[in-house]
């Protein structure tokens, strides 16, 4: 049956190239809340090994000849563009049997991960094609021989496979530090929902933003695709944990080491604490979270809470109030604006869902809902994937297994009491490892103990309360920042987390040698390095600017009168600056000091160039060290040195970091630190400027 005034379409894959239909009809792919036939999908006669080789070869080799910033610009143009198209995307997630503000999790959600990971990449990493990491090692006395880590793109391809709840973020998480890092991906989505990440996908390859080759689809299934993978590959899983851990084992992956991360099955948890009772926010708070992660996208999140672990005596308190706010859900059509929770994905996955129920029921008594009785707003209960939520309750959690075992992957939560604070996180670890637990507590005392608690068994603990309530962003919420994965059974992975998430796709090599041979790898000026001198570089512009140009000054003799000048100039009046015998007693010090800030203060004078010219402004140090101690009579000298160059590629500046060495008359070490300056591209600017 097809749905009225719409054909059934057949889902396309794109790889190498084109967009490629399967052989044959394809398998249907029902409307999750009317039952209709919504498309079909399979993937018959694709060519996965010919994919895999025209990502690595056509979209790898294209990724590597851009920096991170320019591969950072090319998503922030993809994501606004499917920002405009959003509506679109809303449209199509309907057969998905999501709301319209479960959709918003999902296509805003991602959408937003995507910018958000192309603006913390043009923040957070350079305007290069080689990522050093960490500090320069000093390998020999001399100086001589040193090493440094560096991070440098796979030149294989990522392979996300998928899972049917997030059809839009699930893929944009995941692609978005992939392609940052260099890497091009194949996304294979679940295909209950296959659907809308399709039609995202054409959307986002119509822009011809991304080079060919970047980013392939399958859509149906994998084949003998990792018989394929190589080394260089990488590949992440979303799902069930029987079908990671099958995936893991496939001989390939096993063979050539292939990085896999997985996210699986979670038996979320959320507490509340021993002070918060009825009549605490804290208590509104942790019901109102709980009845909204019952309900979200029908439950079907990899982040909603399963369990529920509340002060045993306020456990019929709980059961009362989100047994209260159950009743007001309504359930039916997804694009029904009177409904609060649609449909499950599919048939199947309402089924699947009441006989976890009925396994958990074994340990547990159902305290609201019925599983075998829909009551909808909207919409037929035989034909489409409707359940309404369910309350249980665990009357002895600790002796218990299918509670802390069964997900049921739906509108499903079950209610467990605890005496002690210590039991309530002994309760949360039968999880045997979770993605995300919350705690709702305004007790430090409790905040420390149970997150202290949690803090192995899980890889992300939300603390919230009063004093949050407004601006949290909730237990369920993966956040770009913010690693997403955990421990055991949740797969053992992790996901964005920031830069985290792009280093994942990256190989980190030591390099050792010379530093001028290592400056020429890293792209950062090393001390031993090559070095010029001439003209004052803070006249030259980023065009003209070479790495390793330098100045060393004149010198510069402190004073008692300059010490306390700037003593009482600023109101720095410590010890050591002005009290001899006070100096003299500190086992650091032979006599009084000058302040660490008039050095750096002194410095600044001494390389400066007072001329309007390329440096722009000066914003901050890095690195900031005092050394020696500079007393009365000490002059000092410093070595100003152009140590990395970072063009803004959507601005007329970049930032240049230059390595700034203040010494004594004995050339003694007094200061080191980093001197960031934005300088202008070109000079004099544009006038349009």
């Amino acid at each position: 049956m097809l749905d009225t005034g719409r054909t059934a379409r057949r889902l396309e894959s794109y790889v190498q190239g084109a967009w490629r239909s399967g052989q044959g009809e394809g398998k249907p792919l029902a409307n999750a809340a009317t039952g209709v036939t919504h498309a079909f999908i399979g993937s018959d006669g694709i060519d996965f090994a010919g994919a895999l080789d025209w990502g690595r070869d056509v979209g790898g080799a294209a990724l590597c000849g851009y920096t991170f910033h320019e591969r950072a610009l090319m998503l922030k143009a993809v994501a606004l563009k499917l920002m405009e198209l959003k509506e679109e995307f809303y449209q199509e997630n309907f057969a998905t049997g999501a709301t319209r503000k479960d959709g918003f999790v999902d296509i805003d959600g991602g959408i937003g991960t995507m910018l958000a990971f192309a603006s913390k990449a043009r923040r957070e990493l350079p305007n290069t094609k080689v990522l050093p990491e960490g500090d320069v090692e000093q390998l020999s006395r001399d100086g001589s021989f040193v090493a440094q880590h560096i991070l440098t793109p796979l030149s294989g391809i990522a392979i996300h496979i998928n899972a049917f709840n997030f059809p839009v973020w699930g893929m944009l998480e995941k692609i978005a530090p992939a392609l940052i890092a260099g890497v091009p991906c194949l996304v294979k989505p679940a295909s209950q929902t296959a659907y809308l990440t399709e039609l995202v996908v054409r959307r986002m390859l119509e822009t011809e933003i991304l080079p060919e080759g970047a980013l392939q689809l399958i859509c149906g299934s994998v084949g003998d695709m990792l018989d394929h993978i190589t080394g260089q590959d990488a590949v992440t899983f979303t799902g069930s944990a029987a079908t990671g851990h099958k995936l893991k084992a496939h001989p390939a992956v096993i063979a050539n080491s292939t990085r896999f991360t997985m996210e699986a099955d979670s038996l979320n948890a959320a507490i509340l604490g021993s002070d918060a009772g009825p009549d605490s926010p804290e208590f509104d708070l942790f019901v109102k979270e709980a009845v909204r992660e019952m309900t979200v996208k029908a439950g079907q999140k990899c982040t909603a809470i399963r369990r529920l672990i509340v002060p045993k005596a306020h456990e019929q308190a709980v059961i009362e109030a989100i047994s209260a706010r159950l009743a007001q859900t309504s359930v039916g059509l997804p694009e029904d604006e009177a409904v609060r929770m649609g449909a499950l994905a599919s048939i199947s996955d309402r089924d699947g869902v009441r006989d976890k129920i009925a396994e958990i029921a074994r340990e547990a008594e159902i305290v609201w809902g019925a599983p075998g009785d829909v009551i909808l707003v909207s919409g037929d209960a035989e034909k489409g994937a409707f359940l309404n939520p369910v309350l249980m309750r665990c009357a002895n959690p600790l002796s218990a297994r299918a509670p802390h075992d069964v997900e049921a992957f739906g509108p499903v939560a079950t209610v467990m009491a605890y005496e002690e604070a210590e039991e309530a996180v002994t309760l949360a670890r039968m999880g045997k490892g979770s993605l995300v637990s919350s705690l709702f507590t305004d007790d430090l005392k409790v905040a420390q103990n149970v997150a202290l608690g949690l803090a192995p068994f899980h890889g992300r603990v939300m603390l919230g309360n009063r004093a949050s309530a407004k601006s949290s962003t909730g237990h369920g919420a993966p956040l770009a920042p913010l690693v997403h994965g955990g421990p055991g059974r949740a797969g053992g992975g992790e996901e964005m987390g920031g830069m985290r998430g792009v280093k994942h796709f990256m190989q980190r090599t030591a390099i050792q040698g010379t530093p001028r041979l290592l400056s020429a790898v890293t792209g950062q000026w090393l001390e031993g390095a090559d070095t010029q001198t001439g003209e004052h570089p803070f006249r030259k512009s980023l065009a003209e600017l070479r790495l390793g140009e330098q100045i060393v000054t004149e010198a510069r003799v402190v004073t008692k009168e300059d010490v306390e000048h700037f003593a009482e100039f600023t109101g720095d009046t410590f010890y050591a600056h002005m009290n001899s015998a006070a100096a003299k007693a500190n086992p650091f010090f032979e006599d009084r000091v000058a302040h660490g800030y008039l050095i750096a203060s002194f410095a600044a004078g001494l390389f400066v160039e007072p001329n309007p010219g390329p440096v722009l402004a000066n914003y901050g140090v890095d690195n900031l060290r005092f050394l020696t101690p500079v007393y009365f009579g000490d002059s000092l000298r410093v070595r100003l040195t152009c140590k990395e160059i970072n063009p803004r590629e959507a601005a007329v500046y970049g930032e240049v970091r230059w390595d700034c060495r203040v010494t004594n008359q004995r050339d003694e070490v007094v200061a080191q630190y980093d001197v960031l300056t934005m300088v202008a591209k070109t000079w004099p600017l544009p006038e349009e400027v």
